[in-house]
């Protein structure tokens, strides 16, 4: 959580996921954007690279994920903006 605070994004813990199975567990959300859930993650994971594609997409769908490194294989879902 600490990589992502200092991204300035809001960061809230959540008793469950339900990626009980994939371990540690990240939901990402913004209004009007895509949300994404990522599981499971270490501290290799290249969080503050996410925020900056996700904060730079107007719908947060980010068509290039290869700087994000191992973390784009970490994707459990994506939740289309409603």
């Amino acid at each position: 959580t600490k990589a992502l605070q200092a991204t300035g994004w809001e960061v809230r813990g959540s008793g469950c996921l339900s990626g009980c199975r994939s371990g540690a567990s990240l939901a990402v959300r913004s209004m009007g954007k895509m949300a994404y859930l990522f599981g499971p993650l270490d501290d290799e994971d290249i969080l503050p690279a996410f925020a900056a594609l996700y904060d730079a997409a107007p719908d947060g769908v980010i068509t290039d994920a290869r700087p994000l490194g191992r973390l784009r294989f970490k994707v459990l879902g994506r939740i289309p903006a409603p």
